[in-house]
Order: structure tokens, then C-alpha cells, then sequence
């Protein structure tokens, strides 16, 4: 643990705003090793952008990604080939609000709730998750959506609260 703290000191004072890697290979060199020292688990070929803020109880999967800015306090499993935009928040975590005979602020919070993202998922620019959420392989979620629901596999979701727009598979044998 102590090796983590470590980690993350050195990320968040560091290795957080180089600049993007598109901008700077060395960049992204750097904040993957800082990311493999601090995540859960970490895939091959990870790709983790300028100002993600993420724990060590995020698992990232090989060839994925954390995007320019995003949010990521686990615990989170997100798959292989997962390509995320700019922005995006994972929340495992809410205020309690059931009672009404103490105000919210006093009520603490809810139990954490891990999210799960499944293989080649495209997550669009500043798409908010809530906890317990899991996202089906394969599936697209629109850029803004509030994902409080659960995505099947190979499904696109837009909207606030996200709605199912169609099913990848429609457009695969439309094509054909």
C-alpha cells in the first residue's frame, strides 16, 4: 500500500498534466507506468490521458483507456479495447437520501456499488455513470448520456437519463 501512495503522490503532482499523448509520446509512457503502480490491474497497451483522476480499484483491460479528464474512483472493471472520451465520471458512490427526517447532509453516504464496463466499448465525451451500472460488451454510449441503468451488449444508449437508440446488430446486418 505504501508503494501505492507513492505512485499516486508522484502522479498527481507529476504525471497528471503532461501533455497529451498524441502531443508527447513520453507522456503517455510515464503516466502508464505510474498507472500500472497504481491500478487494481492493468492491461497491456493501457492508455491513460492528461488529468484522469483514477484509484487502486480500477482495473483497466489491455488496449484501453482513460480519457482527457475523467473520474474514475473504483471499484471499476473496465474491459479490454474500451475507448472512453474526454470527461467521463464513474460514480461508485452516492449521498444517502432515504430519510426525511434528517437532512441529506447528515445522512452519510450509500453502499459503494462497483460499475462494469465490458470489452470494445466506446464511452462518448463527458457520459456520466452511475454506480452500479454494468455496460454490455460491445455497446456505445452518446456523448452526455447519464448511464443509470444497466446497457446490454451491443446496444447504443444516448440521452438523459440514456435510452436505447438501437442495436448494433440491426446496423451490422443492414449493411450485408
Amino acid at each position: 500500500m505504501f508503494r501505492i501512495k507513492i505512485c499516486l503522490v508522484l502522479y498527481y503532482i507529476f504525471a497528471k498534466n503532461l501533455p497529451l499523448s498524441r502531443h508527447m509520446k513520453f507522456a503517455k509512457f510515464l503516466r502508464g507506468i505510474f498507472g500500472r503502480c497504481i491500478l487494481k490491474q492493468a492491461g497491456k497497451n493501457i492508455n491513460i490521458e492528461k488529468g484522469a483522476v483514477f484509484n487502486h480499484l480500477v482495473s483497466l483491460g489491455d488496449n484501453s483507456g482513460i480519457g482527457v479528464n475523467c473520474e474514475i474512483l473504483g471499484p471499476v472493471e473496465i474491459g479490454d479495447f474500451v475507448n472512453m472520451g474526454p470527461e467521463v465520471i464513474v460514480y461508485t458512490q452516492n449521498h444517502e437520501f432515504r430519510r426525511t427526517d434528517i437532512p441529506m447532509q447528515k445522512q452519510g453516504y450509500s453502499e459503494i456499488e462497483p460499475v462494469t464496463i465490458g470489452n470494445d466499448v466506446w464511452i462518448g465525451r463527458r457520459v456520466i455513470i452511475l454506480p452500479g451500472v454494468v455496460i454490455g460488451e460491445g455497446a456505445i454510449i452518446g456523448a452526455g448520456a447519464i448511464v443509470t441503468k444497466d446497457v446490454k451488449p451491443y446496444t447504443i444508449v444516448a440521452g438523459n437519463p440514456a435510452k436505447l437508440i438501437r442495436s448494433r446488430k440491426n446496423i451490422e446486418n443492414s449493411q450485408e
